[in-house]
């Protein structure tokens, strides 16, 4: 009988100590409604000129209609890959009283030859730039728009993916589309929770 009391009394003051613990560290699993995303200006680390600032508001502006609370951030995402959070984002975060953060990255794959790249699938191939002084055609590689969307306290991303992108000849509309396309889908990610 002692000892059955002494098991039932350690398996109480385990629960109770793991109960403890799992409290302070505990963050909500879902966000209160209307979550709150900023977005960092757009990390350029390929050698293509972008517009990076303008790509942000774009991407702010795409995810507003789509029905999300977002804003925009003064802070930038960072060049290096994979993508985090870094001290400026998550003061900023913060302030703004986010929920979570939302990081972009242009990258040109060739530029990184040694890390794993995810498949690509293009359709008929490469397509040529066509530029009526020139006869001969230029080939333009595919970019990457790396993206992650960050909870905030959490370290591991809710959503880490990559949006291709073929560079246009007007640099400016460029990666537009990405960005339309990135705020799609971290609009159906984040109606999903």
């Amino acid at each position: 009988m002692r000892l059955h009391r002494f098991a039932v009394l350690c398996s109480l003051g385990f629960l109770a100590v793991a109960s403890t613990i799992v409290a302070q560290d505990e963050i909500p699993s879902q966000p209160k409604s209307g979550a709150k995303v900023c977005v960092a200006i757009v990390g350029n680390a390929s050698t293509t000129s972008a517009f990076v600032e303008r790509l942000a508001e774009r991407l702010t502006r795409s995810l507003k209609q789509n029905k999300i609370n977002a804003v925009t951030m003064d802070s930038r995402t960072t060049d290096k890959h994979p993508l985090q959070l870094s001290t400026d984002n998550g003061e900023e975060a913060k302030q703004k009283e986010c929920d979570y953060v939302l990081l972009s990255q242009i990258r040109d794959p060739r530029q990184h030859p040694l890390e794993p790249q995810l498949p690509e699938i293009s359709i008929g191939g490469r397509v040529p730039r066509v530029d009526a002084s020139d006869p001969s055609p230029v080939y333009r590689e595919n970019l990457q728009v790396a993206f992650a969307l960050f909870r905030i306290g959490r370290f591991k991303p809710v959503l880490d993916t990559v949006v291709l992108e073929r560079p246009s000849a007007n640099a400016s509309d460029t990666f537009l589309p990405a960005m339309d396309h990135e705020a799609n889908r971290v609009s159906h990610e984040l109606k999903k929770h």
